[in-house]
């Protein structure tokens, strides 16, 4: 059997549509399925744009509530640090307080003078004065007064030892006369 064959007016009918197909192809690919692959190129490009900011916010979040714990126990221990400053001038309590903290080291006849006070220049620390101290330990044993020291300075954590000197007695060997420099920071009030 033979193919039927097509009259002219069939090819030009199957001629039309291929067009037609072909026509219909383009405009669906020109103007219905381009700006749809564009628009999906685009939204690709500012989905992934917000996700590094949400993936930033997140970030920013996570260092927000560490901020917040830092801010927390600063505010404690500075009101911690407030607390050790009673009221009145230091020179009315800084020298008892000290005579009181090497007696119960067994070291006696503990002395602590005022050499020098200094106020900040930072505008943060405006409200704090660092004072000099000399204290006088005129009998003390070596090992007292290492222990004293280190216990000195855990216990204060506003006060720093700044200069150190021993000095044997020459009438009694077993015990040495020490001068301590000190520095301390004190709120004013």
């Amino acid at each position: 059997m033979s193919p039927p064959k097509l009259t002219k007016d069939q090819v030009q009918k199957l001629a039309f549509s291929a067009i037609g197909f072909v026509f219909l192809l383009y405009v669906y690919f020109t103007f219905f399925l381009g700006p749809l692959n564009r628009s999906r190129a685009a939204m690709m490009v500012t989905i992934r744009d917000l996700q590094s900011k949400l993936d930033a916010s997140k970030d920013e979040m996570k260092k927000a509530v560490s901020l917040e714990k830092q801010a927390i126990t600063a505010t404690s221990h500075f009101a911690a640090l407030k607390a050790l400053s009673p009221e009145g001038a230091p020179i009315a309590w800084f020298p008892p307080r000290l005579k009181t903290f090497f007696a119960q080291q067994q070291i006696d006849k503990a002395v602590a003078h005022l050499e020098n006070s200094t106020a900040f220049k930072e505008a943060e620390l405006s409200g704090w004065t660092k004072y000099n101290w000399l204290i006088d330990l005129p009998q003390a044993d070596f090992a007292s007064v290492g222990t004293a020291i280190a216990e000195l300075e855990n216990t204060e954590p506003l006060l720093s030892i700044t200069r150190l000197h021993i000095q044997t007695l020459a009438s009694q060997p077993q015990f040495q006369h020490v001068e301590l420099a000190a520095a301390s920071i004190i709120e004013k009030r």
